[in-house]
């Protein structure tokens, strides 16, 4: 056979063996880029606040003896589940991933803004320069130009319905969009929930601006220790002021609490103790939650960022499914780290920076009288971790709780809303 013709041979045998051996492997690794794809990961070094083990990339947990493993089929990007009382991480993944938050930064500008808007009997008239910065496709709960509204029902539009245009309104009487933006950034940084940029008050998208599953959970519990913040993130449902027409009285219409684990919807049940907090969705963002419940004298928070799964209502049902984790796990593990206090508050002394006898950190709601005061010294004898937090969660959330603020037997399905909600 002429030497050519054998190099011929061989070189076809070889593309032959290539084509039988090495095409399995190289689908195979395909297919494990494939399944990389589903499951991003951080593309920056995450922040080690609140323990060294929480700056680790995927999901961080300590099983302990007789613990529960995690719920199988969690996709989200980035999740965190905490005792809301104790400050421990029971379990995380990526929680420090700085991500688009959408409207879950509106956490932040009730917390940051509320306290200083009152008494909520307040009324504005707004301008029609009061909505010119509302983003295109933003959620509306309907303020109109030209309207007189009362700071509670605009805070009610904010909360239930996630309304940009309510959003801006309210900054608007703070000082303005900048100003309000400031104060909040600088408020996200007193608390120490430093993965925290602010662009917009309403959470829209916005280049640059971020958050994380670890600071939304510090933002919330922050919240959650005022009583009227309290109220707004557990309102199912309420009235809000319509259109007022010549000559004739001003009707209202309802609004509904878009937070699905409070009103549930189709292949979606309210979560039993659900307490709030919060819930957005952005093209950017996806969908983002955080919630609060309680269970057998147990407060847990959880935060859930933009999972990829493909049903509807996924961010609730993953922010379910921790929560039932964390209350079988509660006791049987080992926290993966703490929720931090805020800047101003000494955990050694359980007191606001200042020296003994200092008072509650601003914005600590005093209106559980004793109770609250017991939390807080019951904190200052701890000593230490997110327990040290002048927050009255104890004195606060479950006062309200026994009082049935947040039993509003959630009952309130919203038929006919589509499945893909605006933009928040």
């Amino acid at each position: 056979m002429p030497a050519l013709k054998k190099i011929a041979l061989t070189v076809t045998s070889a593309a032959v063996l290539s084509s039988l051996v090495l095409s399995p492997a190289s689908a195979a690794e395909k297919d494990k880029e494939k399944e990389k794809d589903k499951q991003p990961v951080p593309n920056h070094i995450m922040s080690s606040v609140g323990g060294e083990q929480l700056s680790m990339n995927g999901t961080q947990v300590n099983l302990g003896p007789g613990a529960p493993v995690l719920p199988k089929g969690l996709t989200s990007r980035s999740w965190i589940v905490a005792d809301a009382e104790s400050g421990q991480v029971l379990a995380a993944h990526n929680s420090h991933w700085r991500l688009p938050p959408a409207s879950t930064l509106k956490m932040l500008f009730a917390d940051t803004v509320l306290p200083a808007l009152q008494p909520t009997s307040l009324t504005y008239k707004v301008k029609d320069s009061d909505l010119t910065g509302v983003g295109e496709g933003s959620s509306l709960v309907g303020v109109k130009e030209d309207h007189t509204y009362t700071v509670h029902d605009l805070w009610l539009g904010v909360f239930l319905r996630s309304g940009n245009d309510a959003v801006h309104v309210l900054s608007e009487m703070y000082g303005g969009v900048p100003q309000t933006v400031a104060a909040m950034q600088k408020h996200a940084e007193e608390l120490q929930a430093l993965d925290t940029t602010v662009v917009s008050p309403d959470g829209y998208d916005a280049p640059g601006q971020v958050s994380s599953a670890y600071d939304l959970t510090l933002i919330a519990r922050s919240g959650m220790q005022k009583k009227d913040f309290r109220e707004y993130a557990a309102t199912a449902s309420a009235d809000f002021p319509g259109e007022k027409k010549k000559g004739k009285k001003r009707e209202s219409f309802e609004i509904q609490n878009t937070n699905r684990l409070i009103t549930g919807d189709t292949g979606v049940d309210p979560y039993k103790g659900i307490a709030g907090v919060k819930n957005g969705y952005t093209t950017h963002a996806g969908n983002t939650f955080t919630g609060v419940a309680e269970r057998n004298g147990r407060v847990l928070l959880v935060t859930v960022m933009n999972p990829s799964a493909d049903e509807s209502h996924a961010v609730y049902k993953e922010a379910a499914h921790l929560l039932d984790w964390g209350f079988a796990a509660s006791g049987k593990v080992r926290p993966v780290g703490e929720l931090v206090p805020p800047k101003s508050v000494d955990t050694g002394a359980g007191t606001v920076s200042g020296g003994k006898g200092a008072q509650p950190a601003a914005g600590a709601d005093q209106g559980s009288g004793g109770q609250a005061k017991a939390a807080h010294a019951a904190a200052a004898g701890q000593g230490s971790s997110g327990v040290g937090v002048a927050l009255a969660i104890v004195g606060g959330l479950l006062v309200a709780l026994a009082a049935g603020v947040f039993l509003v037997n959630r009952r309130w399905p919203l038929p006919g809303l589509s499945r893909r909600t605006p933009q928040d």
